[in-house]
């Protein structure tokens, strides 16, 4: 599956967090998606994630905050980018 990549960046906060976001739009929804992007944002530190969003196969989408998992109802990926940056500045204070 051919994938396009819309979206990249990771940055490394002076606490030593990162933030990675990768969105690409896929020919195909992912098994269990309803819309043509494969998503993963990551919010955490090296063996830590905090805060994570993604629709990982067979799982669709789905968040990880402070390491409990629910479902997550995309709607489009400026509201996705919008709900992870959200959770990840809760945590920050």
């Amino acid at each position: 599956m051919k994938a396009d990549l819309l979206h990249r960046s990771k940055t490394v906060l002076a606490d030593g967090a990162i933030i990675e976001m990768l969105i690409w739009r896929v020919p195909q929804p992912v098994l269990r998606s309803r819309h043509d992007f494969k998503d993963s944002l990551f919010y955490g530190r090296a063996g830590e994630r905090i805060v994570c969003f993604d629709n990982e196969k067979p799982k669709g989408g789905h968040c990880h905050l402070d390491g409990v998992e629910s479902p997550y109802i995309f709607v489009d990926v400026d509201r996705l980018i919008d709900d992870f940056l959200s959770e990840v500045r809760r945590r920050r204070g």
